[in-house]
Formats: structure tokens, C-alpha cells, sequence
């Protein structure tokens, strides 16, 4: 049987949805695709054929444009006569260089992708991809977001766009201004995802700290991120609550000491760094120096001793020297934190790093992205063998992974016990056992919390 048979004998057509990048698009991804749900199409896996396949870009890195190329080729191949339509934030940036991308139908930017199904009367194969994208300054509206991606676990998206003016970044033109979603409907929307028997919630925006910002169409603050966490806080059913992202700058002593003493909110902070050279974060154009860093994090660990603390970091920025990435590396080497997202300098058009000069060659990016990555794992080690003996609150998942299943402490370790379809999206109390030979915590008994 050929696709146009198989097509034929379809009551509704296929739509397919996959995700590139942060939590942000997973949580869009998912306030998109309930759109579908109701209407005139049948929700399928990405890897099945399908006569629609939406795929939702990120263009923080070189690498996620690549992969968008090669999800479409994929998608050709498990129907050629797909149509193949490109949202989101490469989408917006690069819409021309999207649509000539042989087999792209549909391109879609910032405003304009929450308004997918208004463009999928027409599944017909186009030659070259219609563009639908806005001037960014035009986004400078809210659209309200939420995923339920598993059983366990739902991306909560707070706030949208930066005002920052960071040297390397696109996401202000890809997004726009900072704006955020209204005190009163985030409530609203916490209290529908634990309806759902949803145990734990991630708070998501592209500069969460900034919350506020926008909010009821204001350009000053009307509320504050420590209003948002406290009034989240106090919403009985929330088992969980963390906080995805924050810059250091808006991380003050009051959100520290607020998480501590909360009941929902978990000791998990994952705060960006980009570089522990001063004179590299000026080129950056940071809100912060390193000492303000050390400051955080000290502040942080005196508060909750057993608290993980993630750090993203940038190599191979234009102009880092040798001595620049060995002072980043001794800061991180002496810095009390959990484990390291690495990222490898990738100009991206537009921005103002792309005209420095003093470009590092890609095999040395490569070279100091690896030191910074076996350090994270050394890091990890290192914090996962100071909670052994400990006992932790683990809410597991649902899926059976070999035989095993997995799930996270309130402080980010990551453990697994046999396979016990009970324990699924429940949790329990239990003693960090051992590490194993993957890298997971085993646990040595488990009760109800």
C-alpha cells in the first residue's frame, strides 16, 4: 500500500509535534499541540508517519540548527509527502534560510506559531515554504503556557523575552521584550496541573527573575518573582515546585532565604555563569562579576548545605585566552557546585560578538568544552557521594527503563530501584544506597512520604 492509499483511508490526519531546546519550547510545544487534541487532526509520535509534522526550533546554538535539518530529512523518509511546518525561534530569526530547506512547507515565527492550526487547511506540498513571521517588536504580547510532557512533571511558563543585552544571544530578537503572565492565571494554571495528579511543577521563561515585568501590559514590575514563589507556595496540592533558570543578579538573599524555609519549593538552583574570567563577562555584557557569583552560591550552601546547583558556562568566546579559560576553570574547580552545562562559543548572526575579533578556533572551543565537561562529572560524583547515607524524597517516574525505575531526589540525584509499577509517579522516602555503575544513586529502602 503507497502513502496516497494509506492517506486516503485516514479519517483525520496525522500530526506529529518534536521540540528543540529549552524548557520554554517544551512547554509552548505542548500549549500548541492541545489545539489539535479536539479538532480535526490525530495526535502521533514524531517517529511514526504522519501527514503533518510541526517541529519547534532553537537557535541558541549552531548544533540546533543543524538538527532541524536533519529532523526534516527523517521525516521525508517516513512520508515524503508530509507536510513539514517550522516554528519558533530559529523560525523567527532565520525564516527565509528555513524555507528553502527542502521539504519545509510552513514557517512560523514568535506570534504567529500559536496560530498554527489556522494555517493547516492546506496540506498540499508547497515548493518553497510560506513564511508567516512578525517584526519582533510586534511580540509584546503574552501567550500562557504549560506542558504535561509525563505522568510526573509539568514546565510551567511564567514569563516570556529579555530586555538583557548579552553580546552573544539572539533570544531578545527571537522573543522580544520581557513580559509576563498574570499572578492570578499562573495560580490558576498550577492548580489545574495538579488536578491532573501532576506532582511537580518547573517554572520556565527565558529570564524567570524578571518576572513581573509586563505583566497586565505594565513596563514597570507588578509583581515580583518573590510574590510569584510565594503565592505558589501556598497552593496546597503542589507537592514540588522548581525554579529552571535564573540569572545570579536577580537571585537575591530574599528568594534564597524564601526557598529554604518553603514547603514546596526544592533546594535545586540552576544558575548561569557563561564565564568565572571579569574580564570575559564584561565583553558579555553581564549583569554580575564573578564575586557576586561566589556570593550566591555561598549564600546558598550556608542556607541548605545538601542544595544542587547546576551552572551553565560558555567556552571559546571570542578573545579568551588560554589564561581566561584556566581562571574559568579553577573558579569552577573551586566553586561548591553540582554539575555543569558546557556550551562551545557559537557565533550567531546579528549579535554583537559575531564582529569581535580574536576568534578561538573551533578544535580549541572543543578542546576546553571537554576539560569543562569531565570536571562536571567529577562534580556530580562528588556531590552524589556526599548524599549517600542521606535520606531523600524521590518522585519517581513512570516509564520501566531495563528493568529499573528512575526518578529524582528534591535536591536533583538521580536514583533508580527495580522495577515497581506502584511506585510510579509517587513519593517516597529512601535511603541513598550506592552509586552504580550508570551513574545512578541505588536506594536501599523506600517508604510513602
Amino acid at each position: 500500500m503507497n502513502v496516497d492509499q494509506i492517506t486516503k483511508e485516514i479519517i483525520k490526519p496525522r500530526i506529529a509535534f518534536h521540540t528543540l531546546g529549552c524548557k520554554l519550547n517544551f512547554s509552548e510545544t505542548a500549549t500548541i499541540s492541545r489545539d489539535f487534541d479536539e479538532n480535526r487532526f490525530e495526535r502521533v509520535n514524531f517517529d511514526v508517519p504522519a501527514e503533518v509534522y510541526v517541529i519547534n526550533t532553537c537557535s541558541v546554538t549552531e548544533n540546533a540548527d543543524k538538527r532541524f535539518k536533519g529532523l526534516v530529512a527523517k521525516v521525508l523518509k517516513q512520508n515524503p509527502k508530509a507536510f513539514v511546518a517550522a516554528v519558533g525561534c530559529y523560525a523567527q530569526l532565520q525564516p527565509e534560510e528555513l524555507a528553502a530547506v527542502d521539504g519545509v512547507d510552513l514557517v512560523l515565527g514568535a506570534t504567529e506559531k500559536f496560530k498554527l492550526i489556522d494555517y493547516l487547511d492546506d496540506l498540499t506540498k508547497k515548493t518553497t515554504g510560506a513564511i508567516h513571521s512578525c517584526e519582533i517588536s510586534s511580540a509584546n504580547y503574552y501567550e500562557s503556557s504549560y506542558s504535561l510532557g509525563d505522568r510526573t512533571r509539568a514546565f510551567l511558563k511564567v514569563q516570556d523575552g529579555c530586555d538583557y543585552k548579552c553580546t552573544y544571544c539572539t533570544i531578545p530578537q527571537a522573543r522580544g521584550i520581557s513580559r509576563s503572565d498574570t499572578l492570578e492565571n499562573i495560580i490558576d494554571q498550577a492548580v489545574e496541573i495538579t488536578s491532573k495528579d501532576i506532582k511537580e511543577i518547573v517554572l520556565t521563561g527565558v529570564n524567570i527573575g524578571d518576572y513581573g515585568k509586563g505583566e497586565l501590559g505594565n513596563k514597570i514590575h507588578e509583581h515580583t518573582f518573590l510574590e510569584l514563589i510565594s503565592a505558589l507556595d501556598k497552593v496546597e496540592a503542589l507537592k514540588r515546585i522548581r525554579i529552571s533558570s535564573i540569572e545570579p543578579n536577580l537571585l537575591n538573599d530574599n528568594i534564597i532565604d524564601f526557598v529554604s524555609k518553603s514547603k514546596s519549593f526544592v533546594p535545586h538552583f540552576h544558575i548561569p555563569l557563561q564565564s568565572g574570567s571579569d574580564k570575559i563577562l564584561k565583553k558579555m555584557k553581564r549583569r554580575y562579576l564573578s564575586d557576586l557569583y561566589v556570593n550566591r552560591i555561598s549564600r546558598i550552601k550556608h542556607l541548605m548545605p545538601d542544595a544542587c546547583i547546576g551552572v551553565d558556562v560558555i567556552v571559546g568566546f571570542p578573545g579568551e585566552t588560554d589564561a581566561d579559560f584556566i581562571e574559568t576553570f579553577k573558579f569552577l574547580a573551586d566553586l561548591d557546585v553540582a554539575y555543569l552545562h558546557v556550551f562551545s562559543y557559537s557565533e550567531r548572526p546579528n549579535t554583537e560578538a559575531e564582529t569581535y575579533a580574536e576568534v578561538v578556533p573551533q578544535l580549541i572551543r572543543s578542546k576546553r568544552s571537554k576539560m569543562l565537561r569531565a570536571l562536571s562529572v567529577k562534580k556530580r560524583r562528588l556531590f552524589y557521594e556526599s548524599q549517600l547515607g542521606k535520606t531523600r524524597k524521590v518522585l519517581f517516574e513512570s516509564e520501566n527503563k531495563k528493568g529499573y525505575i528512575t526518578g529524582f531526589t528534591e535536591n536533583y540525584v538521580k536514583v533508580r530501584a527495580p522495577w515497581d509499577p506502584g511506585k510510579s509517579n509517587k513519593i517516597e522516602k529512601v535511603n541513598l544506597d550506592a552509586i552504580d555503575e550508570e551513574g545512578y544513586v541505588r536506594v536501599k529502602s523506600c517508604s510513602i512520604a
